[in-house]
């Protein structure tokens, strides 16, 4: 049974609000740079797409405590770009963004450049025929058309940025009531013997988690039904 001491409310809220605010901001960066990047890897036949790919999916194949480490070995404040640009990113909401936004963005990228790739040519060469230009045939013949994938990925890149803990660590710091995200609480009440809570923010990621698994397969049967 779980006993969870009401009078400390804010200890569970602060990391559940803190995930959820970071993941608006992650959603936001999909929507405009995530889909930017998955139209140009997809349409782009230049010698540098190995390259770009690699980048985009580096995240997902190299270990997250490494990644965060390399990201704050970048960006911290005594690096060449933090003193070039005066970058303030590590150990802030910034860093919380970020770590979320490239542990995620493999996953929304690749489904939807395969989906851009595999896309009929014969519509794109329909709408060119009708003098519309590039981005009127991404707005108004490509991405309608895809709109269940580029959902789907979304919802599987917020989830992998939800569980996030490696990059997060590193570039966050883990500072309680700043940059402590629902797993790093999960993290920090195991470490501390606080069972009871780690336990039910257990339980609050399996129902997101579960929620987010069954909006998916919701979007793959209607996709086959049509």
């Amino acid at each position: 049974m779980l006993n969870l001491d009401l009078n400390n409310l804010d200890r569970f809220l602060n990391p559940l609000f803190l995930s959820f605010k970071t993941l608006l901001w992650c959603a936001v960066l999909f929507a405009s740079v995530g889909i930017l990047l998955s139209y140009f890897l997809a349409f782009y036949k230049g010698k540098c797409k190995v390259v770009l790919e690699t980048i985009v999916v580096f995240p997902l194949i190299f270990p997250p405590i490494a990644t965060g480490f390399l990201l704050l070995y970048l960006l911290g404040r005594n690096s060449f770009l933090g003193e070039l640009f005066g970058l303030e990113i590590v150990f802030s909401f910034k860093a919380l963004v970020l770590a979320s936004f490239l542990a995620g963005l493999p996953l929304f990228v690749k489904p939807i450049q395969s989906a851009l790739e595999a896309f009929p040519k014969t519509l794109i060469e329909a709408g060119q025929s009708l003098g519309k230009s590039k981005f009127e045939i991404a707005i108004f013949i490509i991405f309608p058309n895809i709109i269940r994938t580029i959902a789907s990925s979304l919802i599987l890149a917020l989830a992998r940025g939800l569980g996030e803990v490696g990059i997060t660590l590193m570039l966050g710091g883990n500072i309680i009531g700043k940059t402590d995200t629902i797993s790093l609480a999960i993290f920090n009440a195991v470490y501390d013997g606080e069972n009871q809570k780690a336990l039910f923010l257990s339980l609050i990621l399996v129902v997101l988690s579960l929620s987010m698994f069954f909006i998916i397969n919701l979007l793959k049967k209607k996709a086959l039904q049509n």
